[in-house]
């Protein structure tokens, strides 16, 4: 018999038990989705980067048939809408000028990570229930909304318009592998133009006599950690005033997921001044974090896209997904894609009210996706193929 538990915090779900629906391809392989893993999201509980103080409670929902888990969400009580990537600030400010209370609300995501995966894990006819149950979780606590974000195409499609659910789409930049087998085969789908800007842009970062390297695994050491743990603190403090994550957490990944990491660095003779940390699933590279303590020109593009895009090639990646927003992807091979969420609103004017907004917003989406795909840098035949 099917039951459901809604969980005070992930340390009370055996890794087995969550890795069972969230990465049961790890019995092969890599994980297709490092960030779903019973290790990523428990690292980010016990390094204190999670929890009620955060604003980022976790209550993980799991579904068991004959005790055996079968399906699984990780809802987190939000009482802000920051580390999500998908930005809901104008509709708190509109529904609390109207007299309501937007936070607390609920948030089926993984923390400070704008990377796509499977939200509803486990097989695909348990997703409906999934939704219900968290929409339930939600409609008899009084909060005003759920929101499942970066969560797949299929799952989107898949459950638009379940109690009122409202299906978003965004957008990100990723790199696409065309079955390319050197960093040159790619260069040579570019127009001659972005051609030679990247090649000049990667002359110039490897120009400033720094010695750059990729670790990954046991090749990343402590001192590796502590130097971009200060990167990191520089770039967090900057963007988002306080860094999400705290130091524990690093060690945390390191310990339970270097494998999962690679680690682009560069050093000025030994001493480590720009990194990029980049998390590996079964066919993705996903470039997460940078920093430096010294500015050397072009050289966040080398760490950061061009270090990705050889990595990914070597190792027969499918594609780069580096992160939110940036236009200045674009120029670099990092093509405009749909991304989605779902969301379910309690208020039904309001719900009704952002359904228009999200409607209006798509087209202008889908408008934009098609004008930068047309100012893309790929040569007119590369891009048609």
């Amino acid at each position: 018999m099917a039951d459901l538990t809604l969980h005070d915090n992930l340390a009370d779900i055996p890794a087995a038990d969550w890795d069972a629906v969230a990465a049961p391809e790890q019995a092969t392989g890599r994980a297709v989705d490092p960030f779903m893993t019973h290790r990523f999201l428990a690292a980010l509980e016990a390094s204190g980067s999670t929890g009620k103080v955060t604003g980022w409670q976790a209550r993980p929902l799991v579904l068991r048939d004959g005790g055996a888990p079968v399906a699984a969400t990780p809802i987190y009580v939000k009482t802000h809408s920051q580390g999500e990537y998908i930005f809901d600030h104008g509709w708190a400010d509109a529904l609390e000028r109207a007299g309501g209370r937007y936070y607390p609300k609920l948030q089926i995501a993984v923390p400070f990570t704008p990377a796509t995966g499977r939200r509803f894990l486990g097989a695909p006819e348990h997703q409906e229930a999934l939704l219900r149950a968290a929409i339930g979780i939600a409609g008899q606590n009084r909060l005003s909304s759920l929101h499942a974000t970066f969560c797949t195409a299929e799952e989107a499609e898949a459950l638009a318009g379940v109690e009122g659910t409202l299906h978003r789409v965004t957008q990100q930049f990723h790199w696409e592998n065309r079955g390319y087998a050197t960093f040159d085969d790619f260069l040579a789908d570019l127009s001659s133009r972005k051609r030679k800007m990247i090649r000049k842009e990667r002359e110039t970062a490897h120009g400033h006599g720094l010695t750059i390297r990729a670790l990954t695994g046991d090749q990343i050491e402590p001192r590796h950690w502590d130097a971009f743990w200060t990167f990191y603190q520089d770039t967090g403090g900057r963007k988002w005033g306080t860094p999400y994550l705290t130091r524990k957490a690093f060690e945390l990944f390191h310990a339970t997921m270097r494998d999962d990491m690679l680690l682009v660095l560069a050093f000025n003779g030994d001493r480590p001044v720009a990194g990029a940390l980049n998390f590996i699933g079964r066919t993705t590279l996903y470039g997460r974090y940078w920093g430096c303590i010294e500015d050397y020109p072009c050289l966040h593009f080398e760490l950061c896209y061009y270090q990705a895009i050889d990595w990914a090639i070597v190792n027969g990646l499918q594609r780069v997904e580096a992160g939110a927003q940036g236009e200045h992807k674009l120029a670099r091979g990092y093509l405009p894609v749909e991304t989605h969420s779902l969301h379910w609103i309690a208020d039904r004017s309001f719900r009704d009210a952002v359904a228009r907004y999200l409607e209006a917003e798509r087209r202008a989406v889908g408008e934009e996706i098609e004008v930068l795909t047309a100012y893309g840098p790929f040569r007119r035949a590369a891009a048609r193929e």
